[in-house]
């Protein structure tokens, strides 16, 4: 029996999450979970999966769990309350699956405790990577990619050697809007970016895919997850979502992950890591059904987010925590309508272009650079 710990439990990933443990009662137990505000949704987790405790993120919805469960399982609310969850006892897996650089903390209090990470919150390695894989090579713990690009890439390398790598090719959808111009961008509506083709994500997440940040970010990940430099990381634009990333090794051989664009498949994949359970909720992918794949290169003037991610990692040092933590921001700013769509991106540029490099900043300093990132997007608006 393992033991998960969910931070993030009320999101998609979260939601996900409860859905494969649900389907392996004899393999999981939900031991400690996060779930934001959602009260009627921490009732029906406590009720279903009776973890032995549940953070919130405020203390109205911690006074009204604790007037309900006192004495039965342990409430708690805020930062610490992430921490806890992260650090429970019981728990082995700690499903990072909170969205934004919230996950950060948590996250390296967890690789202090020796938990195994099944990484989905990339904003960790975005904004911390030289800090978070230090942690975990010295305290000896996994992280286990969630994400089904890193998932693919991790898989394609079980038996391989990481020196025969040529490059590794993350795939990308495209997003809401991968058929419009440039010109045809500057008026479309949330309603439209959340439309996503392929997967259901949360809000944020759409965003960012429409944006091609979502890839971006992926990169910065991919960079510190595989040891790889950002010379050795391609995107490749994918309409199905089928292929969910390949390597190319350096003879010319070409490994690629398929599957149904389910995200519980790789979830599953890092829960059982290195074993591999049946999954009857998604349905198998039937390549003739599908027929036809279609594949086309990266236009970074298109996509001019995935562009400043690119330049953010290769220069690294603070600017990875300035884009992450800009684009929050400037996303937070679009989904409530004050500001246009392709004002995203010009809030991170400006972003970057004022921020004063710092070469290998402390926690403590990414930390200051976060705060002080979103305050400056938020003169902007």
């Amino acid at each position: 029996m393992k033991y998960i710990s969910i931070l993030g439990a009320s999101g998609s990933i979260g939601t996900q999450t409860l859905d494969v443990i649900r389907s392996h009662p004899d393999e999981f137990q939900l031991a400690a979970a996060s779930i934001g505000k959602n009260v009627d949704m921490a009732r029906a987790i406590i009720e279903e999966f009776a973890p032995r405790l549940v953070a919130v993120a405020d203390r109205d919805a911690y006074d009204k769990l604790r007037s309900e469960y006192a004495g039965k399982i342990k409430i708690i609310y805020g930062e610490e309350g992430l921490i806890e969850a992260a650090v429970f006892p019981k728990t082995n897996i700690v499903v990072t699956a909170v969205v934004g650089s919230v996950g950060l903390v948590p996250t390296l209090k967890a690789i202090e405790a020796g938990k195994t990470i099944a990484l989905a919150n990339k904003e960790t390695l975005v904004t911390a990577g030289h800090i978070v894989t230090e942690a975990a090579k010295k305290q000896g713990v996994p992280l286990l990619p969630v994400d089904s690009e890193h998932s693919a890439i991790f898989q394609c390398l079980q038996g391989e050697k990481r020196e025969h790598i040529e490059k590794i090719i993350l795939t990308a959808s495209g997003g809401s809007f991968r058929d419009k111009t440039r010109e045809e961008l500057k008026h479309v509506t949330v309603e439209e970016a959340l439309r996503h083709p392929n997967w259901s994500m949360g809000a944020k997440i759409t965003i960012d895919s429409a944006t091609m940040m979502n890839k971006g970010l992926e990169v910065i990940e991919a960079h510190w997850l595989f040891a790889l430099p950002y010379e050795q990381i391609d995107v490749l634009l994918h309409r199905e979502s089928v292929i969910h990333s390949l390597i190319q090794f350096r003879d010319t051989s070409i490994i690629a992950q398929l599957g149904t664009p389910d995200m519980r498949v790789p979830i599953q994949y890092a829960l059982t890591y290195p074993k591999r359970l049946p999954l009857n909720s998604v349905k198998p992918l039937d390549l003739a059904e599908i027929s036809t794949l279609h594949f086309e290169r990266i236009d970074f003037a298109r996509y001019r987010c995935l562009h400043l991610a690119y330049e953010a990692g290769k220069r690294g040092g603070s600017l990875p925590t300035v884009l992450n933590a800009a684009n929050e921001e400037a996303v937070a700013a679009f989904l409530a309508g004050r500001i246009e769509f392709l004002a995203i991106e010009e809030c991170i540029e400006r972003a970057l272009e004022r921020h004063e490099f710092v070469q290998k900043p402390s926690l403590e300093e990414i930390r200051q650079i976060d705060a002080e990132t979103r305050k400056y997007v938020q003169s902007l608006l």
